[in-house]
């Protein structure tokens, strides 16, 4: 501990049962130095900023045109971010950048790279949409120079195979009709025009039908399939496409055409009838491909090693660039002092931390040269300081669960430090089974061993929930493996393991293994519940006692310890009229009533009485002077009987009548003559409390304080016998995880082992894993939890709990996050 105080800087050991005490302290910064103080307030992480300028908006305020910038940057950061992720590069952990860069510099250097990140991406985006239309061109050539070909082939067989009946003098190329060669007119000769593209497929049967019907069908279409999807040189998607060639006849119908391959998205492109010509454009695009293939992989290349000095010094800059932000957010809720050279700060700090909040002002000021020091001064006021604890990882998980319920109120009772132990004990009492605690232990442990390199990664929201919850889950298991080997339970199993059963078959007629046929033939088992009791007739009644009166037990017990608590809290802040007008009367109410059941509880499993319970607690209440006969379990027990009812009415108006009187007695004194009070001397102190709602002067209404002591007093008499009632889940929940195992071991493993089939006892095998882990390892746990949940903060923090704080959020760049910005 002393070399901790030493080079920690005089930080006293974790508290859990108070919060910090804190403190209202006030900066007073000169200007040249401000920026390097916060920047080290911020490494300390132990000060709570108030905002001093919360009338002014966000562009009112003097580091506006800072945060702007830093904003800027931040932008420049994720377009980096986003370009490695499509890049696949992924930011370096270790940086080369000097720790003693500037915001200007890295500012500069950041528009440089996006500059040239951003013309790279541009030249590669125009090159690679140049690359697809070659690509696309060549699909033309080749597809549409073979319809051309095979088309030159067909005609020239036609005309081999006509030529020995054609009439001499005549070919191809005469017409049939002699007088339709005559009406034609030789100046105006048909032309015959075609276009020739790509078309995605899905839309080729509607391209092709709008042609036809726009047309009047005088055209000619002939589609060949792409084998292979092609990348759109519009979107950059890769898509199924046909070539096609369309043939036409005249302006119209070349407008026409033309305007539908628009609507359709068509890309078109030059072909020409020409033999040599078409090989010379197949030779001069698959020479531009190879060029521009090269170009482009030298681009990518060049971006690549663009990115990498990026991924290299990236974290850096992103932690610099959120910390300079964070900085002048700060900055921005300080006020000018009258002079206009300063910054005033005013915000929250543990005591404990005084010292290191004064090193890091001193530091600050030698390491800017300023030749005017920080002022600090503890400022006194009435505002409530907000809850601060100090938790290690095995414990925060602990106080996430309290806090999730309500903050607790500055320095009253926290009940994470019994949260810690009754928690998971509760929850195994409803999960008691040490094979499945064994099971919840092992894979708790995996994330336990692995924690740091977890710690740094990315998980799903189920997987980093129980992440989060490790110890919460490790402490689970620790205690359902021991309530388990108190219910003698291994996945329903019993087992022998701290020696002999008590009991053994009078003769052999007791194969049914009940209690009837079997006597006492040893000491009493030694820890546990006896193995013999499972299987038997009497099983289920005897446990269904057993884990009913434990039930009740333990849930007047946890209720008995809120209520002490309440007076500890009480005590502390030294408030005597709820220690004696709502403690004690509260105390009495619940043991005259739930108090005296577990002592009966208790006297009848010593005493082993055949004395009925539920009769002796509801005739103490309907006939309290009749005689109790064979439900009697010790003597005076009537006379005691009729005490603790009369204690129990008694208690009831004690809680409901004297309190509000006494807080409107107590109000009228402490105002008493205050009619006119007096002037503060100070500035400093009317400086302070105007800045907060005068509470004390606020004027006392009775019936209101009344109307709520009234509602208080009903929920504590209705809860303390629905508090106890809940606390039956225990019982409820530990009887069906109990028979739910029982029935998964019985009627699946059990079952197809009988069978004597390997197949069938492997499938019952992994349908009996699958049950287990399903149902009991998953859902069981989950709803454990919740009532485990349930009762802490229903049944256990309604008796002290006021959780009605708020959290302490110092300024540290510790808590930087990605949704920071």
């Amino acid at each position: 501990m002393a070399d901790r105080r030493g080079g920690g800087g005089c930080c006293p050991p974790m508290d859990l049962l108070r919060s910090e005490p804190m403190q209202l302290v006030q900066l007073i910064i000169p200007i040249e130095s401000a920026h390097l103080t916060v920047s080290y307030l911020g490494d300390l992480g132990l000060i709570q900023f108030k905002d001093l300028n919360a009338e002014k908006s966000p562009f009112q305020r003097t580091y506006a045109a800072q945060i702007k910038r830093c904003g800027e940057m931040a932008r420049r950061l994720r377009f980096f971010r986003e370009q490695m992720l499509q890049a696949c590069v992924s930011p370096s952990a270790k940086s080369l950048t000097r720790n003693d860069i500037k915001m200007d510099d890295l500012e500069v250097k950041l528009g440089e790279l996006e500059a040239e990140l951003t013309e790279i991406n541009a030249n590669n985006e125009k090159l690679q949409r140049t690359y697809n239309e070659l690509i696309e061109y060549k699909l033309v050539l080749d597809k549409a120079g073979e319809f051309f070909h095979s088309a030159q082939r067909s005609a020239t067989a036609q005309q081999r195979e006509m030529a020995p009946q054609n009439i001499v003098g005549e070919s191809v190329d005469t017409p049939l009709l002699v007088e339709h060669s005559v009406s034609v007119d030789p100046s105006k000769p048909v032309q015959l025009g075609f276009h020739t593209g790509l078309v995605p497929r899905e839309k080729s049967m509607t391209f092709e039908r709008i042609i036809f019907r726009a047309t009047r069908g005088n055209v000619f279409v002939r589609q060949v399939a792409v084998e292979n999807p092609v990348v759109d040189p519009a979107s950059g998607e890769k898509v199924e496409k046909n070539v096609f060639v369309v043939f036409y006849s005249g302006e119209r119908a070349k407008n026409k055409i033309l305007k539908i391959c628009e609507a359709f998205g068509v890309n078109l492109y030059p072909f020409s009838e020409d033999l040599g010509k078409q090989a010379q454009m197949m030779t001069e695009v698959s020479g531009r491909l190879s060029e521009l293939k090269t170009t482009i992989d030298a681009g990518l290349v060049h971006r690549r090693n663009l990115l990498h000095t990026i991924a290299d010094q990236y974290e850096q800059w992103n932690i610099l660039v959120k910390k300079e932000k964070s900085i002048y957010h700060t900055l921005n809720m300080l006020s000018f002092d009258v002079t206009k050279k300063c910054l005033v700060a005013e915000g929250w700090g543990p005591v404990f931390a005084t010292k290191q909040i004064q090193d890091a002002l001193e530091r600050a000021t030698f390491d800017s040269n300023s030749q005017v020091g920080a002022i600090f001064q503890v400022l006194h006021t009435r505002e409530l300081p907000p809850t601060y604890f100090r938790t290690n990882k095995f414990t925060s998980a602990f106080q996430e669960i309290v806090d999730a319920y309500g903050v607790a109120k500055y320095q009253e009772a926290n009940p994470t430090v019994f949260t810690v132990i009754t928690f998971p004990f509760l929850f195994a009492v409803m999960f008691g089974d040490w094979g499945h605690g064994i099971c919840l232990l092992l894979a708790t442990l995996v994330l336990i061993i692995r924690e740091r390199k977890l710690a740094n990664q990315k998980l799903g929201d189920i997987l980093d929930m129980m992440f989060g919850g490790r110890y919460v889950i490790m402490m689970m298991a620790l205690f359902s493996i021991y309530t388990g080997l108190i219910y003698n339970e291994f996945f329903s199993v019993p087992f022998e393991l701290f020696g002999r059963s008590a009991y053994a078959c009078r003769d052999l007629s007791c194969r049914d293994a009940s209690t009837a046929g079997l006597i006492k033939v040893g000491d009493t088992y030694p820890f546990g519940v006896d193995p013999v009791w499972h299987g038997s007739r009497s099983e289920l009644p005897f446990l269904n006692s057993l884990k009913m009166k434990m039930s009740i037990l333990l849930g007047v017990a946890q209720m008995d310890l809120g209520i002490i608590l309440s007076y500890f809290n009480a005590k502390f802040f030294r408030n005597t009229i709820n220690i004696w007008f709502q403690f004690i009367p509260q105390m009495i109410f619940l043991n005259s009533l739930f108090g005296y059941l577990s002592i009966l509880v208790i006297v009848k499993w010593c005493t082993g009485s055949q004395a009925d319970l539920y009769h002796v607690m509801i005739y103490m209440f309907l006939s309290p002077t009749d005689d109790l006969g064979e439900n009697q379990l010790f003597p005076g027990q009537k006379i005691a009987q009729l005490v603790l009812l009369f204690l129990a009415l008694v208690s009831v108006p004690w809680m409901l009548l004297p309190k509000p009187f006494l807080l409107k007695m107590e109000h009228e004194k402490r105002h008493q003559g205050q009619s006119y009070m007096p002037l503060q001397g100070t500035e400093e102190t009317l400086q302070v409390d105007s800045n907060h709602e005068p509470h004390d002067h606020e004027e006392f209404e009775f019936s209101e304080v009344f109307v709520h002591q009234l509602i208080h007093t009903i929920e504590f008499v209705l809860g303390a016998v629905s508090n106890t009632a809940s606390y039956l889940r225990l019982w409820a929940l530990s009887l069906a995880h109990s028979e739910l195992s029982s029935v998964f071991f019985d009627k699946v493993l059990l079952l197809a082992w009988g069978y004597n089939n390997v197949i069938i006892l492997i499938v019952g095998i992994i349908v009996f894993i699958c049950a287990t882990v399903g149902v009991l390892l998953v859902m069981e746990t989950l709803s454990a939890f919740l009532h485990a949940l349930r009762l802490h903060w229903v049944e256990f923090q309604n008796k002290f709990y006021e959780g009605d704080g708020y959290k302490f959020y110092p300024f540290s760049f510790m808590l930087l996050s990605d949704e920071d910005e």
